[in-house]
């Protein structure tokens, strides 16, 4: 069975920047698998597929690392424990439904890319609220106490929440003649993060040669809206890469050039990990 929570601290904290890779577990339990009706290749195409590994080296850079090997079609971090889907879920309240829940993307999805259904039949509420207690429940608790450590210890904390977007995701949303991003930076439009957080964040990735846009068309979820608090000092975003940069997202393998893009991100991971949110580091990056 998949292992809920990883956390990865360095020897010695010297970074304020916590990074998480929620969506890139791919340790796929027997009974997902069992009642699947579609392909395991099919299942992953929700993954944020490698992008742990393009994470990895947090810690030689003095910052933390929390992930999970919990696949994101059994239970997804990035929803609120209540988002509970009345079509996927037998007896789950149906008052009250988000987008999210009703494109089928609650706390346990009922599909996967392109609409795809994952199950033959419903899941009872008992099946959901185990998988919710056994996996959803230590992610957070976990990532709640790293996050509160490291402000204690820094007086500020930013919490770098890693997603990848398939390629397509941005069809229809760039305007003619604008070049295509890259990266999506999400702060909830201001709410998850103090501005300047956030330009630091966006130079960061620029200056190792991304084209980089904010809020459109990822904003932040669930994650970024939970412990996203700037007047306290606790700063989180929500921040996507295109998949095609490293990836084949057909055959769900990385990329010849695999290497060369995970050197790339070690850069900018390293160059995030030193970011003074309260110092002249911080002026300088978001020049």
């Amino acid at each position: 069975m998949p292992t809920p929570v990883h956390i990865v601290e360095p020897a010695e904290a010297r970074s304020c920047v916590v990074f998480a890779s929620p969506h890139s577990g791919r340790v796929y339990p027997t009974d997902l698998l069992d009642r699947a009706q579609v392909t395991a290749r099919v299942l992953r195409s929700s993954e944020d597929a490698f992008v742990d590994l393009l994470l990895a080296d947090a810690p030689r850079f003095g910052a933390a690392l929390i992930h999970s090997d919990v696949p994101r079609a059994y239970v997804d971090f990035n929803r609120a424990d209540d988002e509970l889907d009345p079509a996927l879920i037998e007896g789950a309240p149906r008052a009250g439904l988000n987008p999210r829940v009703a494109s089928g993307l609650g706390v346990l999805a009922r599909v996967v890319a392109n609409g795809r259904s994952i199950y033959h039949g419903k899941l009872t509420l008992d099946e959901a609220r185990d998988r919710i207690a056994c996996y959803w429940a230590p992610y957070h608790a976990a990532l709640s106490d790293l996050l509160g450590r490291q402000h204690r210890r820094f007086g500020q904390v930013l919490l770098c929440d890693m997603h990848s977007m398939p390629h397509e995701a941005l069809s229809g949303h760039v305007a003619r003649g604008a070049a295509r991003p890259e990266i999506i930076v999400g702060d909830r439009w201001g709410a998850s993060a103090r501005d300047d957080v956030v330009r630091a964040v966006e130079s960061v990735l620029r200056g190792a040669g991304f084209t980089v846009a904010r809020n459109a068309p990822f904003a932040g979820a669930y994650v970024v809206q939970r412990y996203g608090r700037p007047s306290q000092g606790m700063h989180a975003l929500q921040i996507e890469i295109d998949r095609s940069l490293y990836m084949d997202e057909a055959r769900i393998e990385p990329r010849a050039d695999f290497p060369a893009f995970q050197a790339v991100m070690r850069g900018v991971v390293r160059d995030l990990a030193a970011l003074d949110l309260g110092g002249k580091a911080l002026d300088m990056a978001a020049e």
